[in-house]
């Protein structure tokens, strides 16, 4: 089993809204993340960050790679060699599936037109990006959703991680399940293809805390707040919540990394940091990598004002 935190992959951020669930315009791809972001992010002690990216900056409607989108990746990767940070390459959406519906992206997982467009993105981005596996590692897809996908789903990340072997054979690379990644469906990911293969998974337990307010998500009321202490979370509540992952992990012989986690902005600061303190003191204990949601901004930005006051000790809980 290979060591992330050896590797430089033990506390990240997410780089969210920058060239994933944004408006693509020229102002927010140029401007949303610069260099500056990136020293900021080092200069909080951490070792790595995970961008999301969508398939559209990669890629034409015919497949055809878009060359602007990976200069700018490429130019992201060295502003984090040079400020010492590693970098998770996320593709957020691919041709015909986004774990947000509002995408209207559909068929991928039963159509081999839209799977050959995803195996040619991740075969250019193993050709260009895939000779630093020390400081570079690629995560195949963000957040299945539904159950009924893993099946076609395992067997189209083998076939894909064959395909990026052929350019990229020492890059780590991280697979998550259903249910946009949650931990009790890691054990119905198919064994790993080598030992460079990573099980990765999402917290953002209990929901009804972490997003309070939220207007995209018909499990919520937005009207409705919850304080830390009336969410009710016993000292071993993330424990359970991992349990599946950790037991298959463990079976299997595999590193785990959780690519996100996190509180919306409604929830005061004060219990954000309580709840990034339990769901630190997990991670701590079973060896977890993770990567929190997000740095600006996307309504859990940790950069945001409104956490000036408690951000140091907010940062000692990433």
């Amino acid at each position: 089993m290979i060591d992330l935190w050896g590797m430089g992959f033990y506390r990240g951020v997410n780089l969210g809204g920058w060239l994933s669930q944004c408006d693509y315009s020229q102002e927010r791809l140029n401007t949303f993340i610069t260099e500056r972001d990136i020293a900021v992010i080092a200069g909080w002690g951490l070792d790595h960050v995970r961008i999301p990216i969508d398939y559209n900056i990669l890629q034409r409607e015919d497949g055809a790679s878009l060359e602007e989108g990976y200069a700018r990746i490429a130019l992201a990767l060295e502003w984090c060699r040079k400020h010492g940070l590693n970098t998770v390459l996320d593709l957020h959406k691919t041709a015909g599936f986004s774990f947000d519906e509002g995408e209207r992206e559909a068929g991928f997982f039963d159509s081999e037109k839209y799977q050959e467009r995803f195996y040619s993105l991740w075969q250019e981005m193993a050709k260009r990006f895939g000779q630093d596996p020390r400081h570079v590692a690629f995560e195949l897809l963000n957040e299945v959703t539904e159950e009924r996908f893993i099946g076609s789903w395992n067997a189209i990340a083998a076939r894909c991680i064959e395909k990026i072997r052929v350019f990229a054979p020492d890059t780590v690379i991280l697979v998550g399940s259903y249910h946009n990644n949650s931990a009790h469906a890691v054990p119905a990911l198919a064994l790993p293809a080598d030992d460079r293969v990573v099980y990765n998974f999402h917290c953002y337990d209990p929901i009804l805390f972490t997003h309070q307010g939220a207007t995209w998500t018909r499990f919520i009321d937005p009207a409705k707040r919850l304080s830390f202490d009336e969410a009710n979370m016993p000292e071993d509540y993330f424990a359970q919540q991992f349990d599946p992952a950790l037991q298959t992990a463990k079976e299997r012989n595999v590193a785990l990394y959780c690519g996100e986690y996190g509180v919306i902005d409604r929830a005061t600061p004060q219990d954000t940091v309580r709840w990034y303190r339990q769901i630190h003191e997990t991670f701590e204990r079973f060896h977890i990598s993770r990567c929190a949601w997000s740095y600006k901004r996307m309504d859990f930005g940790l950069s945001d004002p409104r956490l000036d006051q408690v951000r140091d000790e907010l940062i000692a809980c990433l």
